[in-house]
């Protein structure tokens, strides 16, 4: 709920006429009574309302009843005169947005309120008053419009306040499970995870374009979780951001590594966010092993892209060398320091990283750079010249390979 309201504004009502003002003077000794009778009875009916505990109704909702009325009453004497500000309504519109109340329920309250005093001025009115009735419905008709404005704008940014916590929430459970910060048991009852699990992480391309703005990212982030839930059969737990992100779901007896479920997740995400998504999944038995899990799962796509695998659904059997090569050891920092004669050369490095991921046909790698073969030739050659790797040898392919996947995994 806002701590500062905005000030309400209030249009200028025409002056009441003198009965108009003594009718709704007779009504002010049946305030009390008549927010008793509200409360206690007539709202009854509402959806839900019988289910507010007792002291909701008889103090807070008594409460809001008799400053409305009081409010209208005195505005019906002076109608030039500043009523009040409607921040008790505003409080009370908060209030039950967090307890869950719907909308619909909270405004049908303020109407059926309005019809309740419209029934009390009917009835305190004679009928030579018919005049005077007219004047305060239509005061008291005006004077609604603005308390429902008041009230819906308080509603939905309460409410919008209220799933942005959650949202957050869920996102630091996520995170936290996934960088092992938190009890991996905890954090999987609070998810409402249990049993096995696959853990997935998405890699997803962006467009290089200085017109990207925040709003046009967390669009993407949104259609790129819509297409998430739809995909999974399960609410899926997820902590997505505009370059991919890891998703958790139940594993699925029938799919258990999740191959077939993971190609139509990507078939439906390539039509939001283009050809270049990749994903991999990995088992997870229990809770603790979520954290290894989410990191050889973001290995595998890494390797992937590296070794120049096509995007799509990867797998450790599609990288199994790659991902024994690029894990760091003793020998590490000297097989990375093998490409440093070429580290300035990304035309070199790319042509290599190319040439390795189409299986060493020239022919292949020319037509994936947009080259004649020759130039491909010559770029190999200096390669060798510069670095002193045989890449046409097995032994220098395997070197070349692992110097390329432990540099792309170097720090910074």
């Amino acid at each position: 709920m806002p701590s500062d309201p905005t000030p309400e504004r209030h249009a200028a009502y025409p002056a009441l006429s003198p009965a108009a003002q003594a009718l709704a003077a007779r009504c002010e000794s049946h305030v009390n009574e008549l927010a008793r009778h509200m409360a206690r009875d007539v709202f009854e009916r509402l959806p839900g309302y019988s289910d507010l505990p007792a002291d909701v109704k008889d103090v807070e909702v008594a409460a809001t009843v008799r400053t409305g009325l009081r409010l209208y009453l005195r505005r019906a004497r002076d109608p030039q005169r500043r009523a009040g500000d409607y921040s008790l309504f505003r409080e009370r519109a908060a209030q039950r947005a967090e307890e869950g109340m719907p909308l619909p329920t909270l405004l049908r309250a303020h109407a059926t309120a309005v019809h309740v005093l419209w029934q009390a001025l009917r009835d305190e009115a004679t009928g030579e008053e018919a005049g005077a009735l007219i004047e305060l419905v239509d005061l008291l008709l005006r004077g609604h419009e603005a308390v429902i404005g008041a009230v819906t704008e308080t509603y939905l940014a309460e409410q919008a306040t209220l799933a942005a916590e959650r949202r957050e929430h869920h996102r630091s459970l996520v995170r936290g499970l996934l960088d092992g910060s938190m009890s991996p048991q905890r954090a999987f009852k609070q998810l409402g995870l249990e049993g096995p699990c696959l853990v997935v992480h998405l890699h997803l391309p962006r467009e290089e374009s200085t017109e990207t703005t925040s709003v046009a990212d967390r669009r993407q982030v949104r259609r790129v979780q819509a297409v998430v839930d739809r995909s999974l059969d399960t609410e899926p737990v997820s902590l997505l951001g505009v370059d991919g992100g890891q998703v958790i779901v139940p594993q699925q007896a029938d799919d258990k590594d999740g191959i077939h479920t993971y190609q139509e997740l990507c078939t439906s995400l390539r039509q939001v966010c283009g050809n270049g998504v990749r994903l991999a999944a990995v088992a997870a038995a229990t809770a603790q092993d979520v954290p290894a899990a989410a990191r050889t799962a973001a290995e595998i796509v890494r390797i992937a892209r590296a070794c120049g695998h096509p995007p799509g659904v990867h797998t450790m059997n599609d990288v199994l060398l790659e991902y024994h090569l690029s894990q760091p050891d003793e020998s590490s920092d000297r097989i990375a320091a093998l490409l440093d004669p070429i580290e300035d050369r990304p035309d070199l490095i790319d042509t290599l990283r190319v040439h390795l991921g189409h299986r060493q046909d020239r022919r292949s790698t020319a037509r994936h750079l947009g080259l004649h073969p020759n130039t491909v030739d010559n770029r190999l050659t200096r390669i060798s010249e510069l670095t002193g790797l045989d890449i046409a040898s097995s032994r220098g392919t395997a070197l070349a390979l692992a110097a390329l996947l432990l540099r792309d995994n170097a720090p910074g």
